[in-house]
């Protein structure tokens, strides 16, 4: 690979450091997904999907494995008291991990049907957790089991651990994947990866208005990413999306505009941001998971 970044617009260079270059942190998995960062020891944990396992990196003692067998984890998040929530493709549910260890299900069906295979997920500032359910984890041995679709088609939902309701808020969606608020979560932004199984299909990040924090309205394409289809991103403070693809990690502003490219040299499943400063974009990359430092923070908490 000789480029490192493309440039479209003169707000990329803005979050550019003199020492901005893409490191190849790990190396290793079959297809490495879901990071997730920890403060509080700096270590990354990330999905071997096909693997069926979830890796644990620091920059101290590199790479170790966390769980295994894992249940096909995809996505990770945290919740606000910092517990590890996660999308099983095998268990086709959301769980989280307690802090002794113990894995508790969260949510596992909607009104008695079992979900596809749980995606990607976020939590948004009330605790509450939303998250999508394609049909990967049923469709390909390598990322779950065989089943059959029992929900009758493939959503994105809002679970609230405290009442236990599980709600749809988004149907338009071929294959809902990756998904994130924006800072102030006025907006959510939904990844809808189609195409990986259909050319003509999707290849969009759509964007929705959230009302009293309960409902998405207002569905709109944000952006149509080319090569590849986006899967998992992230925001950072200034409002731009991190969206993986083919190539690269495509950063769009809060208006829509493809800002620049950081070129990778693998295709893209997922990003998130971490390091004690929240200034180091982690991306997981088919077999590897690289790094790079910004100038600029994410917004995930904590």
């Amino acid at each position: 690979m000789t480029k490192k970044f493309e440039v479209y617009d003169n707000r990329f260079l803005a979050i550019l450091r003199p020492d901005s270059r893409l490191e190849q942190i790990y190396w290793g998995s079959t297809w490495a997904e879901g990071p997730v960062y920890f403060a509080e020891d700096d270590s990354l944990l990330f999905s071997d999907i096909p693997g069926n396992r979830i890796l644990r990196w620091t920059p101290k003692d590199g790479y170790s494995v966390f769980r295994q067998p894992a249940n096909f984890t995809n996505g990770h998040y945290r919740d606000l008291q910092g517990r590890l929530v996660s999308c099983e493709h095998g268990g086709r549910r959301v769980s989280r991990t307690e802090a002794d260890g113990t894995v508790t299900v969260l949510v596992d069906n909607y009104r008695g049907k079992r979900f596809n295979s749980p995606n990607d997920l976020v939590v948004k500032s009330d605790g509450t957790i939303w998250f999508t359910d394609p049909p990967y984890g049923i469709m390909q041995p390598a990322e779950g089991y065989h089943g059959l679709c029992e929900v009758g088609g493939n959503f994105v939902y809002r679970f609230d651990p405290t009442t236990k309701e599980v709600s749809i808020v988004a149907d338009d969606l071929e294959k809902p994947n990756g998904l994130a608020f924006s800072p102030d979560e006025r907006i959510m932004y939904i990844a809808d990866s189609a195409a990986s199984h259909d050319p003509f299909a999707k290849h969009e990040v759509r964007a929705y208005d959230v009302v009293d924090g309960t409902r998405l309205v207002n569905s709109r394409v944000f952006a149509t990413i080319t090569p590849g289809v986006p899967d998992g991103f992230r925001l950072d403070v200034n409002g731009y999306l991190y969206i993986s693809s083919k190539d690269s990690i495509q950063v769009y502003s809060a208006g829509g505009d493809l800002l620049g490219k950081i070129m990778v040299p693998e295709i893209i499943a997922n990003c998130t941001f971490g390091g004690p400063n929240k200034d180091r974009l982690f991306i997981a990359a088919s077999t590897s998971v690289y790094a790079i430092y910004l100038n600029t923070q994410g917004i995930q908490k904590p």
